[in-house]
């Protein structure tokens, strides 16, 4: 299997409930980072470098968490379909 084929596949595999919470917390980490960056009038620039690094650490928290796989579930999932 290639690379990008064993990428696709995680992706697509069920992720354990733990990382699913962990993928709602990158989630309002890179949001609240966003909107820290676009808010309207003067922003102090160490809320701006900040908000930068949220942004980075949350997205980097949601590609981890949704390449993680639960192997149960996986299993389970693919005895259902051989049937």
């Amino acid at each position: 299997m290639t690379t990008i084929e064993e990428i696709k596949h995680r992706a697509l595999a069920p992720t354990p409930p733990f990382f699913q919470l962990l993928k709602k917390a990158g989630l309002l980490i890179a949001a609240v980072g966003t909107a820290m960056l676009t808010a309207p009038g003067e922003v102090p620039e160490i809320l701006l470098a900040y908000a930068g690094h949220a942004v980075t650490a949350g997205t980097i928290l949601i590609s981890i968490c949704q390449l993680t796989v639960d192997e149960t579930r996986l299993e389970e999932k693919l005895l259902q379909s051989v049937k």
